[in-house]
């Protein structure tokens, strides 16, 4: 969260803060809360229409005045058109401005979303950020577009409606406000409560989008265990769960309509009392205990309604804590833009210096790395699972930045580098090749994002053919048009690795980062993409990290790494002379593979 970023966690602080991200909403709010204020005044002009005709038109000294009921009835029904057609028009602004700081916020949380580091989304399912981008925005819209504005009038037709009563007598407006002291007191208690309840809603249903989500992925393995039952149970439990805690946060908010009633009705009775002795008195005219009981209706009416909507005001008031926090959430993987300094074109040398890495709450997994490959030279890192293969390699595509270190492609520190050079300098080919839904040249077009369909077509065909993928491209009867499916799941393994492959080439970047990229495909693919892939690596920096020890063979530098530390580096020929912990791999490799 920036220095200047006001504190979500209270009410002032997150409104502050909402209307910061979201300008859009408070764009004309001034001239929209004097329409509503002209709406309300309107409104509360009734009462005292009711007086006037009573006292000086059906009780008049001379007898019932027709002449002057009928101009004080069309002047009331000009004000409730007047009235309708101001309240419509806030409602119309209301929604205007909403939409636009709504469709902010979406995209400010859309982009938060990307900045975080791999790290830093590693910590949280998926399925949560999805919750935040779109349901917790979402629970924002009815407030903001209909019952923010109706809220808004709804306030401001009570202070109006309650100033004109202390006009009519100030002791009946006193009782009357004595009266909803029970609701005030009422409301301070359970409020907090309710809001609380509805956070934990909120939370509960982020953790069933997640899970929803995680079990859609991973459906094929969920049914070949056949746990398909058990999976049920648990989101039934989660659904029962979001159900008590519904249920539990309605109830707090049914207390407060609750005491609004009860205030209503002992408000009505004691100013019905107060104005009869009145009356009695002569010191009120029957009219103005008329609109007496009129303006307690019109006053508490509004302020029931309120308290009623108030529960969808604190489910959205969540809602949009839980937004704001996203789009504060530190980004530990700054982009400098502008004032950073790109890698140079042509420029693939690796520099890592004194690399420490540590992952939050865990344990150190990279231990003081320093390793140089000079362009153009492939380095392969060898070791068992968990040696720190992997985190290295994310490091030098900066996924996230070491604890401690620093990690240098073309000499220039990678923390310097704005992201844009950065992802044209390095392509990075994972082991399992992850494909959007759409077609095969819509993937393609993220190495390209800025070509035309045609010169898409053009050098994705030509890529197809450098890599000897011609006649696999040719088997598919769309071609490059061939839909791939949601995850590209349309495709076999080895074809979405093809994809991915072709993508990583169209790049031309200057260092590669491949995890044993052909490690999923069949071993007459795997030929013809690893004699593509040396093509594709000639000139280049590549930094491999090697699975099998074949791979590791034909590269120019080994690293091996055994917990966190490089414990050797070396030519292949020579570790193996040296009799050290590679040798021993590659003999155990050798005595099984050959």
């Amino acid at each position: 969260m920036s220095r200047s970023a006001p504190d979500v966690s209270t009410f002032g602080g997150m409104l502050r803060r909402g209307l910061q991200v979201s300008p859009e909403i408070r764009k004309g709010l001034w001239f929209t809360l004097v329409l509503a204020a002209l709406a309300a005044s309107g409104r509360a002009a009734v009462p005292f229409l009711t007086q006037r005709v009573t006292d000086d038109g059906l009780l008049a000294d001379s007898g019932v005045n027709v002449e002057l009921v009928v101009q004080y009835s069309i002047a009331g029904a000009v004000v409730l058109i007047a009235t309708a057609l101001l309240a419509w028009r806030v409602r119309v602004r209301m929604v205007s401005a909403s939409e636009k700081g709504l469709a902010t916020l979406r995209i400010r949380a859309f982009d938060k979303v990307h900045e975080l580091s791999v790290l830093t989304q590693n910590e949280e399912q998926r399925g949560r950020y999805v919750s935040r981008v779109t349901g917790d925005v979402e629970t924002m819209r009815d407030l903001m577009q209909w019952t923010g504005a109706a809220m808004i009038i709804a306030a401001l037709e009570s202070a109006v409606v309650y100033a004109v009563m202390v006009a009519y007598s100030w002791q009946l407006s006193l009782i009357v406000l004595v009266a909803f002291l029970p609701m005030v007191g009422s409301l301070l208690w359970i409020q907090p409560r309710v809001q609380e309840a509805f956070r934990h809603v909120r939370e509960q249903m982020a953790d069933l989008l997640g899970r929803t989500s995680e079990q859609i992925v991973g459906v094929s393995t969920i049914r070949a265990y056949g746990v398909q039952q058990r999976m049920r149970d648990e989101l039934n439990q989660e659904n029962d769960d979001i159900l008590k805690a519904e249920r539990r946060a309605s109830l707090l908010a049914s207390v407060n309509f609750s005491s609004t009633v009860v205030g209503q009705s002992l408000a009505t009775g004691l100013a019905l009392v107060g104005g009869t002795i009145m009356a009695v008195n002569g010191t009120m005219t029957v009219g103005t205990v008329v609109a007496m009981a009129f303006l307690v209706y019109q006053f508490s009416g509004p302020l029931m309604w309120i308290i009623e909507m108030l529960a969808e005001m604190q489910r959205a008031i969540v809602g949009w804590r839980r937004v704001l926090e996203l789009v504060d959430q530190e980004v530990t993987v700054d982009d400098p833009g502008e004032s950073g300094t790109p890698i140079p074109h042509g420029r693939g040398d690796l520099d890592i210096d004194g690399v420490r890495l540590t992952y939050p709450g865990g344990p150190e997994v990279l231990k003081g790395i320093d390793l140089d490959v000079p362009a153009g030279k492939r380095i392969a890192l060898v070791g068992t699972t968990g040696s720190g293969k992997t985190s290295l390699a994310r490091l030098m595509s900066r996924f996230f930045d070491p604890t401690e270190g620093t990690v240098r492609v073309g000499g220039v520190d990678l923390k310097s580098v704005p992201h844009d050079s950065l992802r044209r300098s390095i392509a990075v080919v994972p082991q399992e090749g992850f494909l959007f839904d759409g077609s095969i040249l819509t993937n393609l077009a993220y190495a390209l994002p800025d070509a035309s369909r045609e010169d898409l077509e053009h050098r994705s065909l030509a890529a197809f053919e450098s890599l000897g993928l011609e006649g696999w491209i040719g088997t598919l009867g769309q071609g490059l048009d061939t839909p791939v499916g949601p995850r590209g799941e349309l495709l076999s393994a080895g074809e979405r690795q093809l994809v991915s492959i072709a993508r990583a080439y169209l790049r031309d970047p200057d260092l590669l980062i491949l995890d044993e990229a052909t490690s999923a495909v069949d071993p007459a693919t795997e030929v013809r993409i690893s004699r593509a892939l040396e093509g594709l690596m000639q000139g280049r920096t590549a930094v491999v990290i090697a699975h099998r020890l074949s791979t590791a063979e034909r590269a120019d530098i080994v690293a091996v790494m055994e917990h966190g530390e490089l414990i050797e580096v070396g030519p292949h020929r020579d570790l193996v002379k040296a009799g050290g912990v590679y040798s021993s791999l590659h003999a155990a490799w050798v005595s099984q593979t050959r």
